[in-house]
């Protein structure tokens, strides 16, 4: 039995271990794919060698892997492995095919309720919501089970408790597993930025002012020129072309100074409360010229040391981003949203706008990527560099059509 119950844990074992080694690096989509596969081969291992109790009952642990992929994937990603088990199980045959049908059932019907909620939760309390939920739908099995023998004695409360412990056990050694890669992979993701911003910084602060002299002074020259009589009209138009193309030039620049390091000149210990009223009202003509409602909330009381002009930047980078992601919605609300939660600075800017995809998200704040046609992606790469600075972190939640939720995390 424990030779197994051993077995059954390494068939567990063998999707994390995979994609760890061979798909973490990979798109999302192309990791979802591969973990659904990987889940259904260790279902099909599981009840190819349950475990068997010396007085005549088996059981496997087949069902951690469907809670486990019901819970992160929602019933989009549960519904094959709920095809596949019930197939393997009606082929394998016994008196335990029925019980096991509604069981499944239930679990596919109920669990992936849950799903959306669960994957709002932080990392131990994930751990502990799995494990509670593989208690009490085991629970269930063995009460389907009860049902159906009629009269318990010794042995069926023998199978109830190793079943119980069993998978209560497992199923929180998996799941630690499973949050402690999803806590790595975060880590480094979030040093990398941090190295990228570090560097662009850097970069920023020994060019940007090089550059923005000989820029100034040939648009001097070029604006002293325009006003000549001597010239053709035609002429007139070249020159005020590239004043057009100066000034763009310029706004670049001034985009890259925004990396630059933290200016002591700048630097204020507040609780923004006047940073965030002023960007607020700054940016509401942009929002009434496109039909965004304004939803404005300050709640913090704690206090954090920054620089002004960046955050404020920073800010108002994230409010033009929400409030031209409904442009093309003909409208609607920007909440933004400031409080304060143990002792972190917790900013929260929510848009019902278009919208974005896993993908777009993971590649938010990377350099020259924009969701929009004209821009630059600087914008989205500033506000992770000032966020960075300050030692917070940027989580966005978003759904297609729907909108995006930017919640920023400062600690204080």
């Amino acid at each position: 039995m424990f030779e197994t119950l051993l077995l059954n844990f390494l068939f567990l074992l063998f999707p994390v271990v995979i994609v760890l080694i061979f798909f973490e690096n990979r798109t999302h989509s192309y990791n979802r794919k591969m973990l659904i596969l990987l889940s259904a081969v260790t279902m099909i291992l599981c009840i190819a060698k349950p475990i068997k109790l010396e007085m005549g009952f088996i059981f496997d642990l087949r069902y951690i892997p469907f809670i486990i992929v019901a819970l992160f994937g929602g019933y989009k990603n549960v519904l094959p492995l709920y095809l596949i088990l019930n197939i393997c199980r009606f082929y394998v045959g016994g008196g335990g095919t029925i019980p096991s049908f509604l069981y499944s059932t239930a679990v596919f019907i109920l669990i992936p309720l849950f799903s959306k909620k669960f994957l709002k939760l932080d990392s131990k309390s994930r751990i502990l919501c799995a494990t509670v939920i593989s208690f009490l739908t085991m629970g269930f099995y063995l009460i389907i089970l009860s049902m159906i023998l009629g009269t318990l004695d010794r042995q069926f409360w023998t199978l109830t408790f190793h079943a119980l412990t069993t998978h209560v056990v497992v199923m929180g050694i998996i799941m630690l597993l499973i949050e402690k890669i999803i806590t790595n992979i975060k880590n480094r993701d979030r040093i990398l930025q941090s190295e990228r911003l570090n560097v662009v910084s850097e970069l920023a602060a020994s060019v940007s002012h090089e550059i923005r002299n000989p820029l100034t002074v040939t648009s001097g020259f070029l604006q002293l020129l325009n006003k000549s009589n001597t010239i053709t009209p035609v002429e007139k138009g070249y020159i005020e072309l590239s004043l057009q193309e100066l000034n763009r030039a310029e706004k670049i620049v001034s985009d890259y100074l925004s990396f630059a390091k933290p200016q002591s000149e700048n630097m204020v210990y507040s609780n923004m409360k006047a940073e965030s009223e002023y960007t607020k009202n700054l940016i509401l003509p942009y929002a009434t010229i496109h039909q965004v409602e304004v939803q404005f909330s300050f709640n913090n009381s704690l206090n954090k040391s920054y620089d002004r002009n960046q955050i404020q930047q920073c800010l108002i980078n994230l409010y033009k981003n929400g409030i031209e992601a409904m442009k093309d919605k003909g409208g609607g609300t920007l909440i933004i949203d400031i409080s304060e939660r143990k002792q972190n600075i917790i900013i929260s800017i929510q848009d019902t706008g278009i919208g974005m995809t896993k993908e777009e998200i993971s590649r938010l704040g990377k350099p020259y990527y924009s969701t929009k046609e004209e821009g630059t992606g600087l914008g989205m790469l500033m506000a992770y560099s000032t966020i960075n600075k300050v030692k917070g972190i940027i989580e966005v939640d978003s759904e297609k059509g729907k909108g995006t939720t930017f919640v920023i995390t400062i600690p204080t």
